[in-house]
């Protein structure tokens, strides 16, 4: 069996419906969450210590699983202010809430990281949600998690990052939309493909859209260092950057 086969089959034993609906619906975000625990687990290979992982947006523990089969050497705070979401995370992660491997926080994430302490975390992850933030939240977010991590400690974001070229940008666009149509239409789930394609008009809206070069500025003026974006399929990237 590969190592992706045994990935997904793994993803798809703990996470289940909550999984297979996800790659459905937004194949990418599925993959991003899988970079994100690649590139923890990159961190954690050079790390030998116990480490503080903070994730922004756990949802349904998609990205959260990714992170704890990382490293063992991992103690994550998932937060998520959806109850709903993080209820069924609690669910299906409660073999890692069992060994105290992860807790969760139901808050924003703003509230979250302003009530932890400075230089607490040695890692602060998220994928597929700063991009859902209006451009003010975002930038106080990024001011936020470069005070709570360590130095030394590693941002990591898999998300949507704008492509700076418009028009390029808004041809993947019509290509993402386009595969909606064909997937959700043939699975018969009209109501998820409006619900998605409402969604992503609010993610493309001026006050939220996350653009790479914006994005990589933001990190930059913040104070992170070994700020890196890679690893882009069409209008999803992933972002990194370390405290110096």
């Amino acid at each position: 069996m590969s190592e992706n086969s045994e990935y997904e089959n793994v993803f798809s034993g703990v996470l289940g419906e909550n999984y297979q609906t996800i790659k459905l619906i937004c194949p990418l975000a599925a993959k991003m969450s899988r970079l994100v625990g690649e590139a923890v687990k990159e961190y954690a290979q050079t790390h030998q210590q116990a480490l503080n992982v903070v994730e922004l947006g756990g949802g349904t523990g998609i990205t959260t699983l990714s992170i704890l089969l990382a490293a063992d050497n991992l103690k994550v705070s998932s937060i998520d202010n959806a109850a709903t979401m993080q209820q069924q995370a609690k669910v299906s992660l409660k073999k890692w809430v069992e060994q105290q491997r992860v807790d969760f926080i139901e808050a924003d994430a703003l509230v979250a990281l302003k009530s932890m302490p400075d230089n607490s975390a040695d890692i602060i992850a998220s994928a597929y949600t700063l991009h859902n933030f209006l451009h003010e939240y975002r930038e106080e977010l990024v001011s936020e998690i470069y005070r709570v991590l360590k130095s030394g400690g590693k941002f990591i974001n898999g998300d949507r990052h704008g492509l700076d070229d418009i028009s390029e940008h808004t041809a993947m666009l019509q290509q993402e939309i386009a595969s909606y149509f064909k997937v959700l239409k043939a699975e018969n789930k009209i109501d998820l493909l409006e619900h998605w394609i409402v969604h992503l008009f609010a993610d493309e809206s001026e006050n939220r859209v996350m653009r790479e070069s914006i994005a990589l500025n933001q990190l930059k003026q913040a104070g992170f260092s070994n700020v890196t974006l890679s690893q882009r399929i069409e209008v999803n990237a992933l972002m990194s950057a370390t405290k110096p």
